[in-house]
């Protein structure tokens, strides 16, 4: 639990809210709805999202009437989160390897591929124990996820983007074990050089269903897209999965 990791270092830079700017608050808010219609979560639900940035999710989630929790690791984005703190919507700087409120939540969310950053399978377990143990009996958790067998075969290794008056060059690659983007971002009103790196590890549906039994979640159902279509192992560019803690 390093400050140099890169989580850390590159959502603090404002660079990441440019480049991802595009996924926005009518995205989630379009999610958010199918979910919770699939769901059928009841009104005054308690709900965790976890890894939350700047709490686009989370927003949604209250505006729907959930009591809406968001953690992030990141103080400059729950910084930001918090100036849009409601009566049913905080929140709090943590680190979700750390246990968090235990036995209270009715569902968790983990949105937008915010698993696998870490670097050992003793991290990745802690952090599936901290959303695992803050679900009540019963309760829910869904981690939206990129399908790897996709991501593999549609990655573009070279892309070039000019994004308000910002250069960004996107170089990305894998092992056998991770995804790697590399971002370079030339602005130059700022006279800002900078080189920032994501790494994501190739976690399965398979990964996934070891980590859950584990803490006693047990898979119910999985979706490949944002419309919740069926997931299909080669064609789902995502890989959502709810989970349910049956013990």
């Amino acid at each position: 639990m390093q400050a140099n990791e890169w989580f850390r270092i590159w959502f603090s830079s404002p660079y990441s809210d440019v480049l991802y700017r595009k996924h926005d608050k009518a995205e989630a808010t379009m999610l958010v709805n199918k979910l919770a219609d699939k769901l059928q979560m009841p009104a005054a639900s308690y709900v965790l999202d976890a890894a939350c940035g700047k709490g686009r999710y989370s927003a949604a989630l209250a505006e729907k009437g959930f009591n809406t929790t968001g953690i992030d690791i990141c103080a400059e984005s729950i910084a930001e989160a918090q100036q849009n703190e409601t009566e049913n919507l905080h929140f709090y700087l943590h680190d979700i390897r750390l246990p968090f409120y235990i036995n209270y939540f009715d569902y968790v969310f983990n949105f937008f591929t915010s698993f696998g950053y870490f670097k050992t399978a003793r991290e990745h377990n802690d952090a599936m124990r901290t959303l695992a143990q803050s679900l009540k009996q019963d309760g829910f958790l869904i981690i939206d996820y990129l399908n790897v067998h996709y991501t593999e075969y549609h990655l573009k290794h070279n892309e070039t983007l000019k994004l308000e008056g910002i250069d960004f060059n996107i170089e990305r690659w894998s092992d056998t074990k991770y995804f790697y983007k590399r971002i370079h971002v030339n602005d130059a009103a700022k006279s800002i050089d900078e080189t920032f790196t994501e790494q994501v590890e190739k976690f399965s549906l398979g990964d996934f269903t070891d980590m859950f039994s584990y803490q006693g979640l047990m898979v119910q159902d999985v979706f490949g897209d944002y419309n919740l279509n069926t997931y299909h192992v080669k064609n789902s560019p995502r890989m959502i999965m709810i989970a349910k803690k049956i013990h």
